[in-house]
Parts: C-alpha cells; structure tokens; sequence
C-alpha cells in the first residue's frame, strides 16, 4: 500500500499552520491536483469538529470524486482525514502541528489504497512528487498569507 510521509519546520506559529490546513474549502485555490471541494456537512465532535467533504482531484487525464470525513482537532493541533466513499479502498492523512516557539513543526503522512489496480499503479509511481508538491503548496500558502497580513498592518 503507497504511503508518504515527511516532517517540515515552518517559519509560522502552529496555530496558524492548522488554520490552513484545516480551511478544506479553500483548498482548490491553491491546492494542485484539487479541482473542487465541497462541503456536505458539518457536526460539531468531542474532538473539535467533524467535516464531510467531497473532492474532485484531477491528475494528467485521470479525475477522480470521492467523500471524506474530516476531523479537526484544534486544541491537539491534529486533523485526521479518512475516505469514506469514492475510487479509494483505504485513504488515510494525518497532519500534526507542534509549537516550536515562533516556529512550528508539521507532521504529515498519508496511506492509501484505491480499488482499481491501474489507478493504483499510476497513483504509486507520482506518489512522493505529487506529496512534496501538495506540502509546498501548503507552504507556499502560509506564506502568502503571512506577506498579505504584514502588509495590512
């Protein structure tokens, strides 16, 4: 089963880092390969809050629908993604945020499995370049954003 995973200390607060992670709608503005979300529901948990969301990623020809559940976590700094309808037979990512003064540290890592063979074999050879690219943009975000709140002061 294709899995990923890296750890990347960010110039931000951890705070901050989890407010863009956990901002799924706005992932098709900067987010490659995601062509569309939307979200179909919102519950609050004992966790924080739970979201199910449907996403359209698209990748070279290939585009593919499916539905999660996610769960955020913001007192833990944690959001746990997991799919539960669409081409994935298993889909699981993890993100972790642990302060480091000004500083923070982001833990990412995603495994899964889809129920086509074929998919899976493309999905498993673009795996670790598609995964930094997703976690660049990421931080190519925060950064945007940063700039974008230094200039309003």
């Amino acid at each position: 089963m294709p899995a990923h995973s890296e750890s990347r200390i960010l110039p931000y607060t951890a705070d901050f880092i989890y407010a863009i992670v956990a901002d799924v709608e706005r992932y098709p503005e900067f987010l490659p390969w995601c062509a569309g979300l939307r979200v179909l529901e919102r519950a609050p948990a004992p966790f924080g809050e739970a979201i199910w969301a449907e996403t359209l990623v698209g990748y070279k020809s290939l585009r593919e629908c499916y539905t999660s559940r996610v769960e955020l976590d913001p007192r833990a700094r944690r959001i746990d993604v997991t799919a539960i309808k669409g081409p994935f037979r298993r889909l699981e990512n993890h993100w972790r945020f642990t302060p480091l003064g000004e500083n923070c540290r982001v833990d990412f890592s995603i495994l899964f499995e889809f129920r086509s063979r074929l998919l899976g074999r493309i999905a498993g050879t673009a795996l670790g370049p598609v995964m930094t690219q997703m976690t660049n943009a990421f931080e190519a975000r925060a950064r945007a954003l940063s700039q974008k709140a230094q200039q309003q002061t």
